[in-house]
């Protein structure tokens, strides 16, 4: 068991580590993981529409349509806490850039 809660964690540091450096891929992988609670990810749909949202804003048509099926079991004070998480990424990835 804890060999497969280690490799849990481990995918879900490396697929955040991706998504912080612009992979939609990853943000994508770690939307499905914060709304399903798996992969070693808890059950978050805040978190779950930030990186859809991430993943949307760059293109992504899936995370575009998971963003906003979770979005209809959210209420709007959670979709804008999301909202803003997101934005604090790209802000903060715009301030690397610089």
């Amino acid at each position: 068991m804890g060999n497969s809660l280690d490799s849990a964690r481990f995918l879900i540091n490396s697929r955040l580590s991706d998504a912080l450096r612009g992979d939609d891929d990853a943000c994508y992988d770690l939307g499905v993981a914060y709304s399903t609670g798996t992969n070693g990810a808890e059950y978050d749909l805040i978190e779950a529409h930030k990186w859809f949202n991430l993943a949307a804003v760059a293109g992504h048509v899936a995370a575009q349509a998971a963003r906003a099926e979770i979005a209809d079991d959210m209420p709007a004070r959670d979709i804008a806490v999301a909202q803003r998480a997101a934005r604090a990424i790209i802000a903060q990835a715009q301030r690397r850039a610089a």
